[in-house]
């Protein structure tokens, strides 16, 4: 199945200041990150962004929010985005087939993410290399069990040529500088 760039919206996921330094391997997933919503933008998809409880997890960090020219993150109580009526109103009327997804933890939001949206009839679309838990082992798991269930899985660097389709232009320019 392939992702189209004008059926999708990205959702980054409770990237929150007292919880990513305890991420596994938090720096790298920090950069993948960032290098994908920046692609993101330059290919103009729609991007989300919740927050977990921020009163006990704090604002989204400091280097995510700074990628955005706007930010009005939607916050939640539950794991699940797609449990929050907040979230829904958002996404609702983008009318998105594919949702790209990015953040933390994998084996609790993110997975109930994925298997909520998959249930609503959409096709999440989980950024491997954009996910983390505290343990990596955990992670694993999870994205073992949402692709056993039909997640898509991928990279930053995949999906963000498979968004942009083409080679030549200024967009893949843009893609190719910002992924080398």
């Amino acid at each position: 199945m392939r992702v189209v760039a004008d059926k999708s919206v990205a959702v980054i996921v409770d990237v929150q200041q007292k919880l990513f330094p305890h991420m596994h391997d938090h720096e790298t997933l920090k950069n993948n990150m960032l290098k994908l919503i920046k692609g993101l933008q330059i290919l103009g998809i729609p991007t989300l962004v919740t927050e977990q409880y921020r009163k006990g997890l704090g604002a989204t960090i400091d280097d995510i929010r700074d990628g955005f020219e706007e930010f009005a993150p939607i916050e939640k109580m539950s794991f699940s985005c797609c449990d929050d009526q907040g979230f829904l109103a958002r996404l609702g009327p983008l009318d998105p087939r594919f949702v790209i997804l990015a953040g933390i933890e994998a084996h609790v939001c993110m997975l109930q993410t994925s298997m909520d949206l998959l249930h609503a009839k959409y096709v999440p679309v989980v950024v491997a290399d954009c996910v983390s838990s505290r343990r990596a082992l955990d992670s694993e798991i999870a994205l073992r069990r949402m692709q056993s269930q039909g997640v898509l899985l991928t990279t930053s660097e995949s999906i963000l040529f498979e968004l942009c389709r083409y080679s030549g232009g200024d967009t893949f320019k843009s893609i190719s500088k910002l992924v080398k």
